[in-house]
């Protein structure tokens, strides 16, 4: 047990550690307009106290919908973590959103870390095999950028592996430690139905709950009403939250294109860009893909009581998987935080490919242990390589553009900050309004104040002309359009 928890330690802070790396730079980074959707739902509920069940965001338009959203409605994944960071902050007002927001997603992530060890320790009882896969989840550097972000991502995976280890630990428990079990069912049932609602794509994983029950219960699986009743709460609130937000119907993205909106699924490009340039080339850094292939074809010796189960795990954790992909094939090729969900299994697989060749290679072992640490070494290079532009700002100037409308304007101002429908920009300026310019004098009607812009294009020159500019640099321009 004591060498067990040294382990776990080790991962968690190296985890840690890897996730702080510029946990303080603005929300301007990749993938910040969903990331800042998201974020934006948090300061609403700080600055207005909303209930839970009715989030709003600071993105005014119609882009998301394509109805006409006045009230600024967010109904998507249900806000509990955005709730959560909103009580954080209204305790602690010193505390920054963006900077929170990553710590909370950061601590979602290290759940899910302890979970993915705990439940492979459980399923193989090796615990390098444990440790690796751990690792690898730790320390891949898709892994680490998409385990800070301002996404749901992070904390439903974190809540998915919890309740998978739970789960299986609920079926492992000796039939006279009544209570104890009791405790385990209930916190992998709340898990597992905060998955649900926090990504309802967290369903995907249901396959291997399946594979777990028939294995422990055998027929009995199918009859259980432990299962039975597993199954019905855990969906349930996910079922009740979808019915409810339909009261909404300006403030729910569009989300059918998702689906295969371009035609894309399983055409050769389909292929390509998730299996060559997203998990080959981005996830695995090239070099890793040698090491996940080999985990997918070998076997290892385990010590568990059934032989093949863990075989049968990653089987079926594979196929729920590629079911994903294909399922949400246009949404999965078109966003490349849509693999997240991914990373556990990938994780997995590679430390068996690595044990495998370990164990499988008895002689000259000069050879195979250069070649195998040169493999995972080139395998995170790589990775990095990929992941590293991730991390920066390419545009600056909405940042300070964004801060200085804070300073500029009351906090009740409405401002249109035109970025492509981009709402980063429209985050860095603390106000509600609309992420796209054309129609101005239709947003004016609705309480558009300020426009402000890091673009002198042609509507931008055409304002300045009509309206007074409040402030003009070379990277921005703040024009006032009415008075407040």
């Amino acid at each position: 047990m004591k060498k067990h928890w040294f382990l776990v330690l080790f991962l968690t802070i190296l985890a840690t550690r890897l996730r702080l790396y510029r946990l303080d730079t603005p929300l301007a980074d990749w993938h910040s307009f969903r990331q800042a959707d998201t974020a934006s739902v948090t300061r609403e509920f700080v600055k207005h106290n909303y209930p839970i069940w009715e989030p709003h965001f600071q993105d005014h338009s119609n882009i998301a919908s394509g109805l006409d959203n006045p009230d600024g409605y967010r109904m998507v994944e249900f806000p509990l973590v955005n709730y959560l960071i909103a009580g954080a902050i209204r305790l602690q007002p010193q505390l920054n959103l963006v900077t929170t927001s990553r710590l909370f997603s950061i601590g979602f992530s290290i759940l899910g870390l302890v979970s993915l060890y705990g439940f492979v320790y459980l399923l193989s009882k090796r615990r390098a095999l444990a440790f690796l896969s751990g690792l690898i989840f730790a320390a891949l550097p898709y892994s680490v950028f998409y385990s800070r972000v301002i996404l749901p991502e992070p904390a439903m995976l974190g809540t998915q592996l919890a309740s998978l280890w739970l789960f299986l630990l609920w079926l492992q428990q000796p039939s006279k430690n009544k209570s104890k079990s009791y405790l385990i069912y209930l916190l992998s049932l709340l898990s597992f139905a905060v998955s649900l609602l926090l990504k309802p794509t967290a369903i995907f994983i249901v396959p291997v709950f399946i594979v777990l029950g028939i294995t422990h219960l055998g027929i009995r699986a199918f009859f259980s009403p432990w299962l039975i009743s597993y199954a019905i709460i855990g969906i349930a609130p996910l079922v009740g939250w979808r019915n409810w937000i339909k009261e909404f119907p300006e403030g729910i993205p569009a989300s059918d294109w998702l689906l295969n909106g371009n035609g894309i699924r399983l055409r050769p490009a389909w292929w390509r860009w998730l299996f060559a340039e997203r998990i080959a080339k981005l996830i695995l850094g090239y070099w890793g893909t040698s090491l996940f292939f080999t985990g997918l074809i070998s076997r290892i010796k385990t010590n568990y009581k059934h032989p093949s189960l863990f075989d049968w795990i990653t089987i079926t954790w594979v196929g729920s998987m590629f079911a994903y992909l294909v399922v949400f094939a246009t949404g999965n090729v078109q966003h490349d935080y849509y693999q997240v969900p991914l990373i556990p299994i990938i994780s997995i697989l590679m430390a068996r490919g690595i044990i495998w060749m370990t164990e499988s290679f008895s002689t000259r072992k000069f050879i195979l242990w250069p070649s195998l640490i040169t493999i995972i070494g080139l395998t995170f290079f790589m990775s990095w390589w990929e992941i590293r532009g991730y991390y920066d700002i390419q545009h600056p100037n909405i940042v300070t553009a964004g801060q200085r409308i804070d300073e500029l304007t009351t906090p009740d101002a409405r401002i249109i900050a035109p970025y492509q429908g981009d709402t980063a920009f429209l985050f860095q300026t603390n106000r509600t309004g609309w992420p796209i310019g054309f129609e101005i004098e239709d947003k004016i009607s609705k309480g558009a104040n300020y426009y402000v812009s890091v673009n002198y294009d042609d509507e931008t020159n055409q304002l300045m002309e009509e309206y007074e500019i409040i402030e003009q640099t070379a990277d921005y321009v703040i024009i006032k359009l009415s008075n407040i």
